[in-house]
């Protein structure tokens, strides 16, 4: 641990060096477990922390970034933006109860997407007296639980709180160590202010703490699965978060090409295969599901719907991912004949070398199935341009115009963020790690405060957040432009605006699609007219706005977006779209 500088230690009201901070050595323990910021919507929980940073940065002692975030699910997600460019976990502080509450929604998705996020929150002081930080506001009675950690406990892999004369770094450590065990996934950390405020307990040898690696396939589960793909005349793989590493995206794509296995991204949270990459079929897996007779599901929770499609009776059917069954949901009955614990990359690479083996790459019939499977992708490539190019033309803007339009107005540094509207048939995406889709809980809010976590560790990158205008008023727009603005964050935001729920009007439609909802303008509880003029939210915070209602005037407006942020100004586009 760090230890105390003598010679820069504060001195108390007395003028005699003051005793180091247990909040001191809790910052020293987050930093030199490699958390670079700590995100914070603070309250009166958090004098010992602010504190503990003043001391710090006087002494010269190292300490994360203090990042304020002025509401608490963008605070998280700002932190799972973060992960997603680095691949390292994250910290962020909030308000005791009410704070850990406003955090719920996003700390949802965090753990349906393995984020490995450590949350710690304040615990409203414990004692009515006696002690440093004791109970001082009337609110302290009131934000007292009985468990205050019973609020998301199904949520987080553990929850813990710091206790009196406990090293904190030895807390961090377990913490951190269990965040980043497979699957990975957030932990939550209370913090009472009396025991922060408490001098730091003398801290034991510091002790050795590798994280597990991810399991690896059995070599005889690997041949059982090798053995059906080379048989296999209709194979197929359906994809969704294998991309979460680049390494994942070369393993695909080199398995798919040399054996000739057509792969569907279906719900994709990441670049799973190259948009051009011959194999590519889409995004969904209905079609070529009614034919495959091997299917291999990789890393994905909903392959398929249950009760709409599936593969024939017969099929043989593969799981793969570090988390094939996906334990956590209470209830999920898709088939499988193998189940294969392990990480996607080296059970890829590894039925990549068995295969290699039983040359199949070589073989007629693997030649055959690639001549058909790359003439569909090019024939669907070719398909989505022109309905690309249609949609252009019509009197307004659709939302294949728009993602059509932003992918030709990208460039090779952009990263996109995207909850829900943007289209992936016409924004081709090629590079690892340049595309990232909302996680499957669905919590709404999630891509513009993620996108600002993507350029807080990126400031290379060009970082966009997609986002329907419902979702946009969930993310609670105020406080991720003034963190754009505080924190010299220029991003862009295209907001597909519908004045719509379009999610809860579709699944009204989907099952009462003759029915009296559907005949009364199947807008009942969807409707989100008369809409806002989002463009100005933005400029109340100084960055650029501006409204767009015709396909011709996207292109020239997606232009001045993207120069405005390259020149260090916030953005967003209004796009008044009909779905």
């Amino acid at each position: 641990m760090h230890a105390p500088k003598p010679a820069g230690a504060p001195a108390s009201a007395a003028g005699s060096p003051a005793k180091r901070l247990t909040a001191e050595d809790y910052l020293a323990a987050l930093h030199a477990q490699g958390i670079d910021c700590l995100f914070a919507n603070a309250g009166t929980d958090f004098p010992p922390i602010i504190e503990a940073f003043s001391r710090m940065k006087q002494a010269g002692e190292a300490a994360p970034r203090p990042v304020t975030v002025p509401h608490e699910n963008a605070a998280v997600c700002m932190a799972h933006g973060y992960y997603l460019m680095t691949g390292r976990p994250q910290a962020l502080m909030v308000h005791v109860n009410v704070g850990t509450a406003n955090t719920l929604c996003a700390l949802i998705n965090s753990a349906r997407d393995n984020v490995p996020i450590l949350l710690t929150a304040g615990r409203t002081p414990i004692t009515e007296g006696g002690l440093h930080g004791t109970r001082s506001r009337p609110i302290h009675w009131a934000q007292e639980m009985f468990d205050q950690a019973g609020m998301l406990r199904e949520t987080v892999k553990w929850d813990y709180e710091l206790h009196a004369n406990q090293h904190p770094a030895e807390v961090v450590g377990r913490a951190l160590e269990i965040a980043m065990s497979e699957p990975r996934g957030p932990v939550y950390l209370t913090l009472p202010r009396e025991v922060l405020a408490m001098p730091t307990p003398v801290a034991r040898p510091a002790a050795r703490r590798a994280v597990a690696e991810a399991a690896h396939p059995a070599p005889e589960t690997i041949a059982r699965a090798a053995a059906w793909l080379a048989a296999a005349e209709r194979p197929l793989v359906i994809a969704a978060r294998s991309g979460a590493t680049a390494g994942g995206v070369d393993a695909l794509s080199r398995l798919a090409e040399r054996y000739a296995f057509p792969v569907v991204c279906h719900n994709p949270r990441y670049v799973c295969l190259p948009y051009s990459h011959p194999m590519h079929l889409g995004f969904l897996p209905k079609e070529p599901l009614t034919e495959a007779d091997v299917v291999v599901v990789l890393d994905s929770d909903v392959p398929w719907i249950l009760n709409l499609e599936g593969p024939p009776a017969g099929a043989k059917v593969i799981h793969l991912g570090t988390d094939p069954a996906f334990v956590r949901y209470p209830m999920r009955s898709f088939p499988s004949d193998l189940t294969i614990a392990a990480d996607p990359e080296a059970t890829l690479r590894a039925l990549d070398a068995a295969l290699e083996r039983s040359g199949l790459a070589s073989k007629p019939q693997t030649e055959t199935r690639r001549a058909k499977i790359a003439a569909q992708s090019a024939h669907q490539r070719a398909a989505w341009k022109e309905e690309a190019e249609k949609a252009g033309r019509d009197a307004v803007i659709r939302p294949a115009w728009i993602s059509r339009c932003l992918g030709e107005a990208m460039g090779d540094d952009a990263v996109v963020f995207n909850e829900y509207p943007l289209k992936l048939e016409y924004c081709a995406f090629e590079r690892p790690m340049s595309y990232f889709g909302l996680s499957p809980a669905g919590g709404l809010g999630w891509s513009l405060p993620a996108a600002l976590g993507a350029k807080l560790a990126a400031p290379e990158k060009l970082c966009v957040a997609t986002i329907g205008d419902g979702s946009y008023i969930f993310a609670n727009p105020t406080a991720c432009h003034w963190v754009a603005d505080a924190h010299q964050l220029p991003m862009l935001t295209i907001v597909f605006n519908n004045s719509l729920w379009g999610a809860v009007r579709n699944a009204t439609l989907a099952m009462y699609r003759e029915g009296a909802a559907a005949k009364d303008n199947h807008r009942t509880l969807a409707d989100l007219s008369p809409s806002p003029a989002f463009e100005k939210i933005v400029e109340a915070q100084g960055g650029f706005g501006e409204r767009v209602e015709k396909p011709a005037d996207l292109p020239a407006a997606l232009r001045r977006a993207v120069a405005a942020v390259r020149g260090g100004r916030q953005a967003l586009l209004n796009v008044v779209c009909q779905t």
